[in-house]
C-alpha cells in the first residue's frame, strides 16, 4: 500500500493528467525488460543536464514533465570516458522515477571539446585493449544496476565534430583484410570490442544502439551508416539525430526531408530492429521558419509516417554561441512553440509510461 500511496503522490506532485500503468517497475517481481509498443511510440527527453551532461535531477524531470503535460518513458543523460566511472545514482533515479535510462556513453577525454581528433581513449586504444579495466568496471556496474537500460555508444560516428569520427580513423582508405574503409572498419571494431566485454560482465539488461547522425558530413559513399554497422547481434536499437535549424546561419529544413532518407538507410540495415529518434530539436529562428509548425509536423510524421520508429527523445537545450548569439532549442523557446508541443503530446500515440514485462515471460 505504501508503494502505491508513493506513486500515486509522485503523480499528482508532477501535475502530469495520467493514470498509474499496472505494468510499472515492480523490483519484487524480479528482472524485467522494456517491451517496444505495438502501436505508437515512447516519448522521451534530454533536459539541458549541464555541460558534461550527467547532472540528472528529480526536480529538473518533473518541471518538464509538468511543462509539456506528459511523463517520460525515456530519460537520457551521459556517461563520459574522461569521468571513468558509472552513473549509478543517475540511472536510480531516472528509473525511481519510472523512466528508463538512456546512457550516450562517449570515449571523450577533459575538456570535452568538439572538432578535435582522438585524445588517450581513441578508437585504436580501445581496440588494443587499453580501456579493459574500465570497461569490465562500467559493465559490472551496469550487471549490478539490473535494470532496463539503453546505451549509445560513441554516437555520429559519420560526423566530424567528435574524436571517435570515421574521418579520424583513415576515412576512405581501403581495408583489404575487412573488405572495407578504414574509418568506418575501426569504428566497427572498437563498437564490438566494447559490446563483447560489457556482455561478458553479465549485464545483459544493457539494450543497444548503433546511432548515427542522419545524414554524413562529409556525405561520400565510405561514410554512410551501412560501412559503420556493426551487424544485427551488437543492435537492439537503430538511432538517428534528426536537427533542424540550430544555428542562425543555416538553412530551414523540413522535418520529412531531414529523415525520409536516412529513415530508409537505417531500414536497409536491418529489417526488424526498432529505430529510435535518439536526438531530435530546432532552435528558435522566427526570420527563417516556424518552429511550432516544425515541432508539429515532427511529432505527426513521427507517428504516421515512419511505422518502424519506437521512440523520440527530444534534446531540450539552449547555449551561447561564439558570437554571443543563442541556440535555443528548447521546447518552451517561445509560447508557440510549447504549445504545438504540448498539443503533439497530448495525443496517446505517444506513450509516456514505459511497458515492461519479466523476463520470465520472454519468448
Amino acid at each position: 500500500m505504501r508503494v502505491v500511496a508513493a506513486l500515486l503522490l509522485s503523480i499528482l506532485i508532477s501535475g502530469c493528467h495520467r493514470t498509474a500503468p499496472a505494468h510499472l517497475m515492480r523490483e519484487a517481481d524480479g528482472p524485467v525488460e522494456l517491451v517496444l509498443p505495438k502501436s505508437g511510440v515512447y516519448t522521451g527527453a534530454y533536459l539541458d543536464f549541464g555541460e558534461e551532461e550527467d547532472a540528472v535531477t528529480l526536480e529538473g524531470i518533473e518541471e518538464f514533465e509538468q511543462m509539456v503535460g506528459k511523463h517520460q518513458a525515456i530519460i537520457a543523460s551521459s556517461s563520459y570516458w574522461g569521468e571513468q566511472d558509472f552513473p549509478t545514482a543517475n540511472l536510480n533515479l531516472i528509473w525511481r522515477h519510472h523512466s528508463v535510462p538512456l546512457v550516450f556513453w562517449s570515449p571523450w577525454d577533459k575538456p570535452y571539446a568538439q572538432d578535435r581528433g582522438p585524445d588517450r581513449f581513441s578508437l585504436t586504444e580501445i581496440i588494443a585493449g587499453k580501456w579493459d579495466a574500465y570497461i569490465d568496471k562500467w559493465g559490472d556496474a551496469a550487471r549490478e544496476f539490473g535494470k532496463p537500460m539503453i546505451v549509445s555508444f560513441a554516437n555520429e560516428m559519420n560526423g566530424t565534430w567528435f574524436p571517435w569520427s570515421g574521418i579520424f580513423y583513415g576515412a576512405d582508405s581501403w581495408n583489404e583484410a575487412s573488405n572495407n574503409w578504414q574509418g568506418p572498419q575501426t569504428y566497427r571494431d572498437a563498437y564490438r570490442h566494447v559490446v563483447d566485454r560489457v556482455r561478458r560482465r553479465g549485464a545483459s539488461n544493457v539494450q543497444w544502439m548503433f546511432h548515427t547522425n542522419n545524414y554524413p558530413y562529409p556525405y561520400d559513399v565510405w561514410n554512410m551508416a551501412g560501412a559503420y554497422y556493426p551487424g544485427k547481434d551488437y543492435v537492439d536499437w537503430l538511432g538517428l539525430s534528426v536537427y533542424g535549424q540550430q544555428f542562425k546561419d543555416e538553412p530551414w529544413a523540413n522535418v520529412q526531408s531531414l529523415v525520409d532518407w536516412p529513415y530508409e538507410e537505417m531500414c536497409r540495415l536491418d529489417p526488424d530492429k526498432p529505430i529510435m529518434i535518439a536526438e531530435w530539436a530546432t532552435g528558435e529562428f522566427p526570420h527563417a521558419g516556424n518552429k511550432a509548425a516544425w515541432i508539429s509536423e515532427a511529432l505527426n510524421l513521427f507517428l504516421t509516417r515512419y511505422p518502424r520508429i519506437k521512440a523520440a527523445v527530444y534534446w531540450h537545450e539552449r547555449w551561447q554561441n561564439a558570437d554571443q548569439t543563442y541556440s535555443n532549442l528548447r521546447v518552451n523557446s517561445s509560447v508557440e512553440s510549447l504549445d504545438a508541443y504540448r498539443k503533439g503530446m497530448a495525443n496517446p500515440d505517444w506513450i509516456g509510461d514505459p511497458i515492461l514485462r519479466p523476463l520470465s515471460r520472454r519468448k
